[in-house]
Formats: C-alpha cells, sequence, structure tokens
C-alpha cells in the first residue's frame, strides 16, 4: 500500500511524502524547505529516494541542495522550463515516465504549461501531483503563460480518471471555494464542499487529496463549458462569452481581482 503524507512548509505550502508499506525509502515532490522533510525522515525512521519537481518556482525547489547533502539522490523534474533547475539529474517532458520501483509506481508526465513555462504534473497509481496548476476549487496565475495555455493543460488533467485524487501545492482551498460560490452561488456540490472544507480547516486537517470527479463538479476552472460559468463570465465582460478559452480568460482575471 501506498501512504501520501502532506509536510506543511513557509505558509500554505505542502510537500509530499510517497511511502510504500514495504520500504523505508520514500520520494517527495517539492521540498522548498528542506527542514520538514529531514525532520520527518528522523522521526519515522526513513530514507530519501527521490525528489520530484513540478515547476521552478522557490517554494517548490528551495530544499532539493540541502536535501542532497544528506542523501545522492535522482531529482526528477520538468526540462522546459525558461529558468532551468539546476539540481535535475532527469529533465522531463509529455509522456516521459518516472519508474519509482521500491514504491511499484510508475508516473507518467503531463506537460502544464500556464503558471510556468515548463510546468509538469506526475500522475499515476491514480494520483496526480498537479503542483500550482489545479489546486482543489482553483487553479495556479498565469505567471509565464496564457490563459489559453492554462485551459489546455487543464483540459487534460480534467480528462483524467474521475477517481484520480489530487495533490497540489498549497493550501488556497477555502479561498478558492469563495472565489467559486462568486461565480456560481446556487451549485449545490459547491455548498456541501465548502461546508467539509470549513470543518476540515478548523480541525488544522488539510483540505487535500481531492477527487478529480468531485473538482469537476465544483471547481470554476474545469468548468469553462457550464452553462453556469459561461453566463457568469458574460455577466463580469458586459458581452456574451461562449468560447472556451475566452470564458476561462475571464474567470481567471476575475480571480486575479477577487
Amino acid at each position: 500500500m501506498i501512504k501520501v503524507t502532506a509536510l506543511s512548509a513557509f505558509s500554505d505550502n505542502y510537500i509530499w511524502v510517497i511511502k510504500h508499506d514495504n520500504d523505508a525509502r520514500v520520494a517527495v515532490v517539492d521540498p522548498g524547505q528542506a527542514e520538514p522533510v529531514l525532520a520527518h525522515l528522523e522521526q519515522h525512521q526513513l530514507e530519501l529516494g527521490a525528489i520530484l519537481i513540478t515547476h521552478h518556482h522557490p517554494d517548490h525547489t528551495g530544499g532539493v541542495k540541502k536535501l542532497l547533502q544528506h542523501a545522492d539522490v535522482p531529482v526528477y523534474g520538468p526540462a522546459g522550463e525558461q529558468h532551468p533547475i539546476d539540481t535535475l539529474s532527469a529533465r522531463l517532458a509529455q509522456d516521459d515516465q518516472v519508474d519509482l520501483d521500491w514504491l511499484g509506481l510508475t508516473l507518467d508526465i503531463i506537460e502544464v504549461p500556464g503558471h510556468t513555462a515548463g510546468h509538469i504534473a506526475f500522475h499515476g497509481g491514480g494520483m496526480l501531483f498537479s503542483g500550482d496548476t489545479l489546486f482543489s476549487g482553483g487553479c495556479g496565475k498565469l505567471f509565464e503563460g496564457t490563459a489559453a495555455q492554462m485551459r489546455k493543460s487543464l483540459e487534460k488533467l480534467r480528462a483524467l480518471p474521475a477517481a484520480t485524487l489530487i495533490y497540489c501545492g498549497h493550501e488556497y482551498t477555502e479561498k478558492n471555494l469563495a472565489f467559486a460560490q462568486a461565480v456560481e452561488p446556487d451549485n449545490a456540490a459547491l455548498a456541501e464542499r465548502v461546508e467539509k472544507v470549513q470543518t476540515w480547516r478548523a480541525q488544522d486537517l488539510p483540505s487535500l487529496p481531492s477527487m478529480l470527479k468531485d473538482e469537476r463538479g465544483f471547481n470554476p476552472f474545469l468548468r469553462w463549458d457550464q452553462q453556469s460559468v459561461m453566463s457568469a463570465a458574460s455577466e463580469r465582460a458586459g458581452t456574451q462569452q461562449t468560447d472556451p478559452d475566452t470564458v476561462f480568460a475571464t474567470i481567471r482575471a476575475w480571480k486575479d481581482a477577487f
């Protein structure tokens, strides 16, 4: 059995630790800080086996060099970033794979530009490590890409199996859902999700992972082709909007100002 553990970093980042019951080695995803990882390894008598990186931002890569001082392990990350990551030992692109044999896990690489130019996601074993592309209830800001690129990236992720569990890079869910309710105030699935997330967060529990089939029902950035979202975008823009990229761009710009 594979278990994924959330380690908190900075104010709202998550570093994901992937472990199999039968092995003490773990893979970590987006270690922006080394200290939470090293403390977890020591506390649970674990060994670092691999590091996975989704994009170049320092809050996702900042701990890599220090971790490599403690363990000589492969670092898998994106090949296409405009700001190359100098600690990578394997540069990955669309349809590449990462075999983590000690976990019994093969991860497929999905290129998802938009937040950054070369952002990738790791998908396998019913899990998606989406970095800052797909959040629960939201999506990443467009720092290096266009709205059209981001929508196409999210379209790839939306097409994954419904039961896929989403492990993203930040605890942004409450704020994302507040915006989602501005877009779709009558969405019953969204209202139900807000109640659940508020309960979890009140107990200081992560709102993640989230299941893709649920996200399809309440995340406005996966719902650009729903009439309710198209209507909200049209009202926001003051003009009729039905084109997917235009609807998405309007919703993303609205979120930026929310």
